[in-house]
């Protein structure tokens, strides 16, 4: 059945009503809801993963083996993986060392196997470049951090990503440094790190290490002890990479 208006009503009566009308109709139509903007900031920025906490001692040490070094006294000939020539092995990571803050522990009772899967340990071959070394560091160090044989690993890589080796001693091309001189260079690439958490290490004159103190959230800290034991020499030798 249709409405009908009265004959007597006004023409501008009726207009008004048929206006009226037409905004009410509008305002049960379907309109696309616009996404809040908040939740559209959420769902582009994904959180990071949380990084697994170890547990049990009081500050980690990140280990840089400048490799040329180590090869040289220990696989001249490059029969490893590490040494071999054409691998363009600069620093690499000896290890991931948990540390108290006198002493440390080593080779912990622990669940887990004493050998690290290769599926495994070839998930950081590409900065842990040998298998017996990956086996050496979790058996050693690893089994102390309270951490799963994979968790130990993914924070090893993350504390060796943490860290920005700078260009001018990654170049490999061999060269005189002082140690002094080299933790200069790390501590101004690296906003939080300071000559109280890094310690330079050398071997018959050359550069060895280099030994950065974190958290066990990986932020930099200092750690005395670790500072004493570095490097006393006034100039080093970095030898090049082969």
């Amino acid at each position: 059945m249709t409405d009908r208006l009265p004959s007597s009503t006004p023409l501008r009566t009726v207009a008004l009503l048929l206006s009226g009308m037409a905004l009410l109709a509008g305002c049960g139509e379907d309109k696309p809801a616009e996404k809040p903007k908040a939740e559209t900031s959420r769902k582009e920025t994904a959180a990071p993963a949380q990084l697994p906490l170890g547990k049990g001692f009081d500050f980690y040490v990140l280990s840089l083996s400048w490799s040329p070094t180590w090869c040289a006294d220990n696989d001249e000939g490059g029969r490893t993986q590490q040494c071999r020539r054409g691998e363009n092995n600069g620093f690499i990571v000896h290890g991931l060392w948990p540390q108290n803050d006198r002493g440390y522990p080593e080779y912990c009772a622990t669940r887990e196997s004493d050998r690290v899967p290769e599926n495994l340990g070839r998930t950081v071959l590409d900065i842990i470049p040998s298998m017996g070394l990956i086996g050496h560091q979790w058996r050693k160090h690893g089994s102390c951090s309270g951490l799963s044989q994979k968790d130990y690993f993914a924070v090893t890589r993350a504390a060796f990503e943490r860290v920005r080796i700078p260009a001018s001693l990654d170049a490999g091309k061999g060269q005189r440094l002082s140690p002094d001189g080299v933790e200069a260079a790390f501590i101004a690439d690296n906003p939080g790190l300071s000559g109280q958490g890094i310690a330079v290490t050398c071997e018959a004159g050359r550069l060895e290490e280099v030994r950065i103190c974190m958290t066990a959230d990986l932020a930099f800290r200092t750690c005395p002890q670790v500072d004493r034991a570095a490097c006393r020499a006034k100039s080093i030798e970095q030898p090049p990479v082969r």
